[in-house]
């Protein structure tokens, strides 16, 4: 079966158009990470159970909107490590949105090259959205370190006792997210081939 240039840069539109959903509905939804209370006697702690986006904890049913600001703290009350937690969430919430922005115009730019059948356009945009996927890697990236930074210093604090009825896991959210850079990652892929391809069309009439 022959793959045309067509099928190809349809293929990375459809990838591309998935990538862009995907991304937003992680940076939507405040599944990123769970925290489950496993107590011994689970009607005193049975409303502690939480789960978190990137802007917002959903915590015994109640959303604290405002609860994760790490652009209007006051840095003056926070220790060293707590400061490098922050600015590492400050990078988190610019990088992905950010990375969601030039998705959006990733699409315009594959739609215009494709109709143009531009090699020189398709390879641009094809390594437009392998520089998105690159900014999506890093704050998927920087937000499991963050995590797992954000749990040894809770261990820190309040010890291993206090968090041994503590079950923690990342959520959809973040699965959304990888899904979200894979797709940005085909899509380049599937543009790459297609500008080797109207190359290869372009090039034919003069070879013949």
């Amino acid at each position: 079966m022959r793959v045309t240039f067509g099928c190809l840069v349809i293929a990375a539109g459809i990838c591309g158009t998935l990538s862009f959903g995907f991304l937003a509905a992680s940076l939507g939804t405040e599944y990123w990470y769970i925290i489950e209370m496993n107590p011994v006697n689970m009607s005193d702690l049975e409303d502690m159970s939480s789960h978190s986006g990137l802007w917002s904890i959903n915590e015994g049913g109640k959303m604290y909107a405002d609860s994760i600001d790490s652009f209007t703290a006051d840095y003056s009350r926070y220790s060293e490590t707590e400061l490098h937690m922050l600015n590492m969430h400050s990078a988190i919430v610019v990088v992905l949105p950010l990375s969601l922005v030039l998705l959006l115009f990733g699409g315009i730019c594959g739609l215009v090259s494709s109709l143009a059948r531009s090699p020189v356009l398709l390879t641009g945009t094809a390594s437009y959205f392998f520089i998105c996927s690159l900014l999506t890697l890093c704050g998927v990236s920087l937000y499991i370190i963050y995590s797992y930074q954000a749990l040894a210093e809770t261990e820190r604090l309040v010890g291993p006792e206090g968090l041994a009825y503590v079950h923690t896991s990342f959520g959809w959210s973040l699965g959304l997210a990888w899904l979200s850079y894979g797709m940005e990652l085909l899509s380049g892929v599937l543009l790459l081939i297609a500008a080797r391809m109207a190359k290869l069309h372009h090039s034919s009439p003069t070879m013949a």
